[in-house]
């Protein structure tokens, strides 16, 4: 180590002056070294040959050779840089060599060999082996300054190296404006390596760092503005500078604003994932962090989760909803690598968090990668934390994170114990992670999962003791929580009845799954479930739950019928006891003897209240208490009688029980003016017209009815549409057309329904309301793709499909955008009828889409491009993507149908014809012939050798002739694909000519050989022709004379094959000469 420093770096004074022209050069877009630096640098002369120069080149050579030998280099580079820019000491003065050199020789050098670098392009490995050198050296040699000046933290004094930095970066900062993108690369890539491998920057040199970067943030190549994120990814901690006053607007500005707007839209996937992962970790750049778990790009959501997720720390520190999302987004990706790096994140980093906490093993023990063992408070703490009573609902994402957990974790799954303490204490994480295991195991495909299931799962009897343990006691404490003032309430109370219910539901779904092999279980379970559904204060969705478990556990259709009514009725009198303890003609008004009350359009509501017509007057409180108890019991009584029915399979006519509750309960709820009640009564009676054809077809107008006259009722519109649709699809018999009159020649009669359901549909598809129009979209698509509606109604709905599909103003639905994405290549591919059907309106669809492109303007909206159309329309009318147009033949060849184009024939010539006709402007014609374009019509028939539309090919061909010498064309590709298509169709017709002569001589052998079949031989017309057959194949006909009448005539070899020689052929022709 030099002794003393070298009073010869005090010549390197000028970086000030350096520092100050560098920084005018950089904001001077027009400045001479900008424009010099645009193609190829002219390198001046550089001088004679030096040792020091030898040296530093031979360093240089041998670090881009490999990293290996780097570290060696870095410190004989070292060696040669404290030589120059140190006094060596006075024992090793006689040892120094002739030549002697200073820190400037040592700089000019030392960049000479950096600017060399500037030329090599990205994906040359040397590059970034000389670029991470030279961060590395400068890092090293910082500190080995740093040591010479003892420099203590918060300093910085000038040093040989930081002068030797400053210098670099101030010439290596003139080229981030050059021309050339690989020489923006490389400098860019120096800058950020060096800034990275830095503690501490110049003021100065930071000014000039930030403004050079920042410009290069929106630079044209990904590459340039990823190399400029990773340089100001550390300088965005610092990002509290004031702009500079001689700065451009686009470099002024924080940092770090720039960096998130860059990772929110930038179209390089590559640039947005630099950002991610040099985004520093901050209250306001999170946001920005989580937003990338919707990115387009796979590899960055995949990034999220795999990289940045683990490193943020605790997962407690982010917000529920945040969790939530997150959780959601990830494990119901579409990339399989994405749902693992987030399923892993749940049960490998969020778990541990949880765990820590109660992990018994000491700090000092603890090695990178520890694992915390198996811990139950910290899995129900990790429950709590994405609040499991509202994720694990059905359809929540909880189901996924525990299924994604128990994979994972296979220590919890051996340690978890269900004993009768875990049972006798269920809270809402507890019984989810009961559920949760119960459904991984049933799940599982192997045996031994489901041995582990029974192994820790009580016999059934005890977990029927359980279920009516809590059952119990949740209709108990709703009882006590009804009885309370809305003031009065306890919210902690309150939550408890909802921790409660919560667990009811989870054994409820636990029981749904359970083996009912034993008996007396079974027998246990059943009585339960059947004494909690008489329980009016048992929630709805215990109400079903409890309904599908008895539904199970029944031995017969009838019997659970039966079981449901009865517990039906005690509902009702549970709660209005006063009206059941009624004797006389009340008594015969309950709820079983209500025959009476259909044809009068009486109601439940007004049964019960007939029963009061002897009482005294009410004050109007009690009245509407009284009412909206009755409106309630209703409600409670219609629910029981859906989930009975949704359970059920068997004819409605041939079960007294339920044409009771049909006449009885949904009647009358139908009429009520109650909205409520008459929405459930609609479904009922939907689901009730389902068990019978009979019903569906008597009440098909009222389900029409009741769409059309409930504009202010979305809920009920929406179960009108869905009902319609399950109706038609069980019973598609309600729109087959009218049996024909013998005594009339009339064409078949229409079904009178077909118009009016077609209406509904398509008045639900145009709703405003988001929810009617995706039900109605769901619903109509259900019936296209099973073939149920004719075809005229199945145009008028595709057709609104179809320009719904491209239409601006859905974008504001994007579960239907995402509905229509599906239905639309499915439906046209699923069948060669379809196909031509979507070919048929693609015209009409383009008129449309072109008065809507000419409408009025949308800032907001706007409709994709023409080619994009007509890509698509292209594509939805392709018959070979149609299931089984296309086979592997025995040669290995894909071979395809012949009426596998047929839709594209078809759609050709209405697009010829209407560009042909003279209403056609100019600008339908644009659209057209890029339609026309993309369409598929082969120069040869079908591999299969199906017949060949000769008429539609002739008609194709006419019409491309004709557009062919009008010059439709409005551009030279249209002309040209126009004049291909004619030449295509000419040598298509040549084929098809052959084909049809060849037919044509079959035939005619056929009736030959049916009239002379001794012979198989008949001669015709003048003995100047001669017909050979079976020489080369079948029919083939050689012409001998050259004469066109000898031409027209034709003489047909049929039956046995003759073996015709040359001389036979010239003995024939000396016979017909003489």
């Amino acid at each position: 180590m030099p002794g003393r420093v070298s009073g010869r770096s005090a010549r390197s004074s000028t970086a000030a002056v350096s520092r100050k022209s560098s920084t005018a050069t950089l904001k001077s877009r027009g400045s001479a070294s900008a424009r010099t630096s645009a193609h190829i640098i002219e390198v001046p002369d550089e001088g004679p040959e030096t040792s020091l120069r030898t040296r530093l080149c031979q360093i240089f050579g041998d670090a881009q050779k490999n990293n290996a030998t780097q570290k060696r280099l870095l410190v004989n580079l070292r060696k040669i840089q404290e030589a120059c820019c140190y006094a060596p000491p006075k024992d090793q003065k006689k040892k120094v060599v002739q030549e002697e050199f200073d820190e400037e020789h040592f700089k000019e050098e030392f960049t000479r060999c950096v600017l060399r670098v500037l030329a090599v392009k990205k994906g040359e490995p040397v590059g970034d082996r000389i670029v991470r050198f030279l961060g590395h050296f400068l890092k090293h040699a910082t500190e080995k300054d740093n040591e010479i000046y003892q420099i203590s933290e918060g300093e910085f004094p000038e040093t040989p190296t930081s002068r030797l930095t400053s210098h670099i970066l101030q010439i290596v900062l003139q080229f981030l404006t050059a021309k050339d993108k690989t020489v923006r690369f490389r400098s860019a890539q120096i800058v950020a390596h060096v800034v990275n491998n830095l503690t501490q920057i110049d003021d100065d040199l930071f000014t000039l760092i930030r403004l050079g970067l920042t410009k290069r943030l929106r630079d044209k190549e990904p590459s340039v503005r990823v190399q400029a994120i990773l340089g100001l990814g550390k300088l965005a901690d610092d990002d509290g500078e004031e702009d500079d006053e001689n700065s451009d607007d686009d470099a002024a500005g924080g940092i770090l604003n720039k960096l998130l707007d860059i990772m929110q839209n930038d179209p390089s996937a590559e640039v947005r994932r630099a950002v991610l992962v040099n985004l520093p970790f901050q209250s306001q750049t999170l946001r920005h962090l989580l937003e990338r778990a919707r990115d387009l790009d796979p590899v960055t959501r995949r990034v999220l989760y795999g990289n940045v997720l683990p490193a943020l720390g605790d997962f407690r520190h982010m917000k529920l909803a945040e969790r939530e999302k997150l959780l959601r987004w990830g494990l119901r990706d579409r990339d399989e690598l994405v749902r693992k790096a987030a399923g892993k994140v749940f049960w490998e980093r969020w778990i541990e968090d949880c765990a820590r906490p109660h992990d018994p093993t000491p700090e000092e023990e603890k090695k990178p990668g520890h694992v915390a063992p198996a811990d139950l408070e910290a899995l129900l703490e990790l429950l709590e934390r994405i609040e499991v009573i509202s994720t694990g609902q059905a359809g929540g994402i909880a189901h996924e994170a525990m299924r994604e957990f128990w994979e994972g974790r296979p220590d919890y799954r051996e340690y978890i114990t269900f004993d009768d303490d875990y049972w006798n204490q269920l809270s809402p994480e507890s019984a989810f992670i009961l559920r949760s295991f119960n459904d991984y195991c049933r799940g599982a495909k192997e045996d031994r999962m489901q041995d582990l299931l029974e192994e820790k799962f009580p016999e059934l009897t005890r977990i029927a003791f359980f279920m009516e343990k809590y059952a119990n006691k949740l209709v108990n404490n709703i009882e006590a929580l009804y009885l309370q003032e809305e003031d009065e309430i306890d919210p902690d109370f309150q939550e408890e009845v909802e921790g409660l219910e919560f667990s009811m539901e989870q054994l409820l779904h636990i029981a749904a799954t359970l083996d009912y092999s034993d008996e007396i279980g079974r027998r246990q379970i059943f009585k339960i479930m059947r004494e909690a559904l008489q329980q009016p204060a048992l929630p709805e969705e215990c109400t079903k739950l409890v309904v599908d478990v008895l539904r199970i556990t029944s031995l017969s259709e009838s019997e659970f019928c039966s079981i449901v009514l009865e517990a039906l009725n005690e509902v009702r009198d549970t709660i209005h006891g006063d009206t059941a303890t009624e004797t006389g003609e009340n008594a015969d008004e309950s709820f079983h003897s209500a025959k009476s009350d259909v044809s009068s359009e009486s109601s439940f509501v007004q049964a019960k209240s007939r029963a009061k017509k002897a009482d005294e007057p009410e004050d109007p409180e009690t009245e509407e208490e009284r009412r909206i108890k009755e409106i309630l019991i209703y409600q409670k009584c219609l629910h029981i009688a859906q989930c009975m029915l949704q359970n059920i399979n068997c004819d409605l006519e041939s079960n007294p029980q339920l044409v009771l509750t049909l006449n009885t309960l949904v009647v009358p709820a139908v009429r009520n003016h109650e909205a409520v009640i008459r929405e459930r009564g609609v479904v009922c009676l939907g689901l009730c017209a389902l068990l019978s054809k009979d019903l569906a077809q008597n009440n098909m107008q009222l389900f029409l009815h009741c769409y059309n006259q409930s504009e202010n009722h979305e809920t009920l519109r929406i179960s009108c549409v869905q009902i319609l649709s399950d109706i038609l699809i069980t019973h598609p018999f309600l729109l087959a057309p009218l049996p024909q009159d013998p005594d009339q020649t009339e064409t078949q009669a229409v079904n009178p329904l077909l118009k009016p359901v077609t209406k509904v549909f398509l008045k639900a598809f145009r709703s405003d309301n988001a929810g009617i129009s995706l039900t109605a979209c769901t619903a109509a698509s259900k019936l296209l793709l099973l073939n149920v509606l004719p075809p005229t109604s199945v145009v008028d709905i595709l057709k609104d499909f179809t320009i719904a599909y491209f239409n601006p103003n859905t974008a504001t639905n994007p579960a239907l955008r995402q509905a229509l994405s599906y239905f639309l290549p499915v439906f046209c591919h699923s069948r060669q009828q379809n196909a031509l059907i979507m070919a048929k309106i693609a015209i009409i669809v383009v008129q449309k889409l072109l008065v809507m492109r000419d409408g009025p303007d949308d800032e907001e909206q706007e409709m994709v491009g023409w080619p994009i159309v007509a890509g698509h329309l292209a594509e939805w009318t392709d018959g070979r993507k149609v299931v089984g147009a296309t086979e592997l033949g025995l040669d290995g060849k894909m071979e395809i149908a012949a009426n596998a184009e047929e839709s594209h024939i078809a759609l050709s010539i209405e697009v010829l014809e209407r560009v042909l006709s003279n209403s056609c402007s100019k600008d339908e014609r644009k659209p057209l012939l890029t339609l026309l374009g993309k369409l598929h019509v082969s120069a040869t028939k079908s591999t299969k050798g199906e017949t060949v539309d000769e008429d539609s090919l002739r008609t194709l061909h006419s019409l491309a002739s004709e557009a062919v010498e009008n010059k439709l064309g409005l551009d030279a590709t249209s002309r040209n694909y126009l004049a291909k298509l004619e030449h295509m169709l000419t040598k298509r017709l040549g084929n098809v000519e052959h084909v049809t002569q060849i037919q044509d001589g079959e035939n005619e052998q056929a009736e030959i050989a049916r009239e002379d079949g001794d012979t198989g031989m008949q001669r015709g017309g003048e003995e100047e022709d001669t017909v050979l057959a079976g020489m080369q194949a079948e029919g083939t006909r050689f012409p001998l004379g050259s004469s066109e009448e000898d031409d027209e005539e034709e003489i047909t070899v049929v039956g046995k094959k003759i073996a015709v020689t040359e001389d036979d052929i010239v003995d024939s022709l000396l016979e017909s000469e003489i």
